[in-house]
């Protein structure tokens, strides 16, 4: 008689437990979500801000952070909040015809992060939670290939300032970042 009773409350009592979430208004989500992700890794331990603008000269150096050890790590990341290795204003392999020609993708900026629910290896694309998915830049994506993108990393999206129909993926695991256009969702 005990057993019956204690399942009967294991089941009766389940739904109140979760009950909670449900009644949660969107913004309690977000924070809900926000509150279960990891804290990120690269930057020390922090989401950067969105990055400045470059002047559009033809004297644009991609900018290298040189190590105290005497290396130069030339790949895309950031540190210390600084932007590293982003491409000159006018290279010609972000020109777009129609910049978003998708539409624009409106969560974007430090404030906004997300897990890949999805990933197309050979086709360099990948889906966010909600069904928004991205197409990762044919140049950039020997730098993402080996990310961990199925395994809950999490990623902050940003408005490419210099290079209109871009957006900036930024890995908060690992501190570097790729370029990839909106497809849409």
């Amino acid at each position: 008689m005990k057993s019956i009773f204690y399942v009967l409350v294991f089941f009766l009592g389940s739904p109140v437990l979760t009950a909670p979430s449900a009644f949660a208004s969107p913004g309690q989500e977000r924070q809900e979500h926000a509150a279960h992700q990891a804290a990120p890794r690269g930057n020390q331990g922090h989401i950067p801000p969105a990055p400045q603008r470059h002047n559009n000269s033809q004297q644009f150096h991609r900018e290298e952070e040189r190590l105290e050890n005497g290396a130069v790590d030339r790949t895309p990341h950031v540190n210390h909040d600084h932007w590293y290795g982003h491409d000159a204003p006018n290279d010609a392999r972000y020109h777009v015809d129609r910049p978003f020609e998708h539409g624009r993708f409106e969560h974007f900026g430090p404030s906004y992060r997300y897990n890949v629910v999805r990933i197309d290896r050979g086709a360099h694309r990948f889906w966010f939670n909600g069904g928004f998915y991205f197409q990762v830049a044919a140049w950039d994506w020997a730098l993402a290939s080996d990310w961990c993108w199925d395994c809950g990393d999490n990623f902050v999206v940003y408005d490419d300032p210099d290079h209109p129909g871009w957006y900036l993926v930024y890995n908060a695991d690992t501190g570097t970042y790729i370029h990839a256009q909106y497809m849409g969702g």
